[in-house]
């Protein structure tokens, strides 16, 4: 009897420890997963509804392609007052240029991050702008009916899954505007893709933001890094718009120290703009624009520059080549959301590249979450994985030698691309996402060390 207990004691131990092993793999591989997502997922509902144009692919968006609300927007607002007399604060309180305080990564000018500029908070603005972000409703309203409505009430409950170091604070407040660059620069980042509307228009959730631009453009030198523009979607957007956009640009922040330009195979100089969703506008309206026989041509005049395409589906590479386009960059942070996103496509779309002498800029992203603002897209999350996500699309990235690497972002937090520093918060209901067991900077060191890989890789390549 005695040995018929112990029997049967080491079977139920035995079940128990075989149970726990079989589900910690099963956590494991769904960890996993999230590294390395399978190609079905774009072609779903829930990945073309972010998409402005791609909606009316299927029968489903077909009627409600403008039902989705993107945070990047394209609707006019007003200038505060406000905003005029922080601006003209900050000029006032602008720094001189000096020596870091402390050493710091020297900058990797291939290495280009997208920033945003369009927070803000009470004490600078006089109300919160973009941490009150509303929670936008699914374009089926029966799908809507099942998820909350309503807006975010900062500070505590904020339109993020992740909590900034800095607090909800203001793209406006110099000393935030100085501890981004310092935590840029010490990523080794050397370039920084400011997202940009024209004077007097802004997203549909904020307010115009270029008179900041001088006030970055000073910042962004005294850490001897550069400023190019991620020119956004804006209302009737043109060949002829683009024009004086462009022209615009280089008149008011070309001569300063930190207007970025690339050297061009030839040994040129030019400024360089990225055109986020470039798809919605026609071929033949760009070629106006990007080709020598245009009729509202830009090259071979002191207005000319690189642009860079966003290619979201594969046909655009082919639209991208005829509208006279420099390059093409994927800007999505989700593996699998997108033909242009998804790390095994990259290697064709360089090939295409380097074929038809365009230049590939891959985006690389530390994960993707967006349910703060869209709580009906679980589908599109993607796990940060302490890390491991980040590096698999730096890996990816290297591996298609391409001549510079763009990373989705330094401070989108909505969309839960930032790699900016996080910390971990629990405010009544909320409890914010965080970069534990790592530190606050844990994605700027991860971006420090694939910029140092990428120098020498690099100088593999070029031998």
């Amino acid at each position: 009897i005695l040995n018929y207990d112990i029997m049967a004691r080491f079977r139920r131990r035995t079940c128990i420890i075989l149970l726990l092993f079989i589900l910690f793999i099963c956590s494991i591989m769904m960890a996993l997963k999230t590294l390395r997502p399978d190609r079905a997922g774009f072609g779903d509902p829930f990945g073309l509804g972010l998409l402005p144009e791609l909606q009316q692919r299927t029968v489903l968006l077909d009627s409600k392609q403008n039902s989705l609300n993107r945070i990047q927007g394209d609707t006019v607002t007003r200038v505060t007052n406000l905003h005029g007399i922080a601006v003209n604060t900050m000029k006032a309180s602008m720094p001189p240029v000096n020596k870091m305080e402390e050493e710091l990564s020297s900058p990797n000018y291939n290495f280009h991050i997208f920033y945003y500029t369009w927070y803000g908070n009470p004490q600078f603005d006089g109300k919160y702008i973009h941490w009150n972000h509303p929670l936008l409703p699914h374009w089926d309203p029966k799908i809507a009916n099942n998820y909350p409505k309503g807006r975010h009430n900062p500070p505590e409950d904020i339109g993020a899954n992740f909590y900034p170091e800095l607090g909800s604070y203001s793209s406006k407040d110099p000393t935030v505007i100085e501890a981004h660059m310092k935590q840029m620069r010490s990523a080794s980042t050397g370039v920084i893709v400011l997202s940009w509307y024209p004077p007097g228009m802004a997203d549909e959730n904020g307010e115009p933001t270029d008179d900041l631009v001088p006030v970055i453009l000073d910042y962004a030198h005294k850490y001897n890094l550069k400023v190019t523009f991620h020119i956004e979607p804006y209302k009737d957007r043109d060949d002829r718009s683009m024009y004086h956009n462009v022209k615009y640009i280089i008149d008011k922040y070309g001569g300063h120290p930190a207007f970025y330009r690339h050297k061009t195979s030839t040994g040129r100089f030019l400024p360089m703009f990225y055109v986020y969703d470039s798809y919605v506008t026609i071929p033949e309206i760009w070629a106006n624009l990007l080709t020598v026989s245009g009729s509202q041509s830009i090259r071979n005049t002191p207005y000319d520059a690189l642009f860079i395409a966003l290619l979201v589906e594969e046909r655009h590479k082919h639209d991208i080549h005829r509208s006279g386009f420099d390059g093409m960059y994927t800007y999505f942070a989700t593996n699998g959301f997108s033909y242009g996103s998804s790390h095994h496509n990259w290697a064709s779309l360089k090939a295409f590249c380097d074929s038809n002498n365009l230049m590939f800029i891959p985006s690389v992203g530390p994960g993707y979450i967006d349910t703060s603002i869209r709580p009906w897209n679980n589908h599109n999350t993607r796990n940060r994985v302490n890390g491991k996500y980040y590096e698999t699309a730096f890996s990816a990235a290297l591996l298609v030698r391409p001549e510079i690497i763009s990373i989705t972002s330094f401070n989108e937090w909505h969309e839960g691309t930032q790699i900016e520093k996080a910390v971990p918060k629990r405010t009544g209901q909320v409890v914010y996402l965080d970069y534990k067991p790592h530190k606050p900077n844990i994605y700027l060191e991860l971006t420090q060390k694939w910029s140092e890989k990428y120098r020498k890789e690099q100088e593999q390549w070029l031998m």
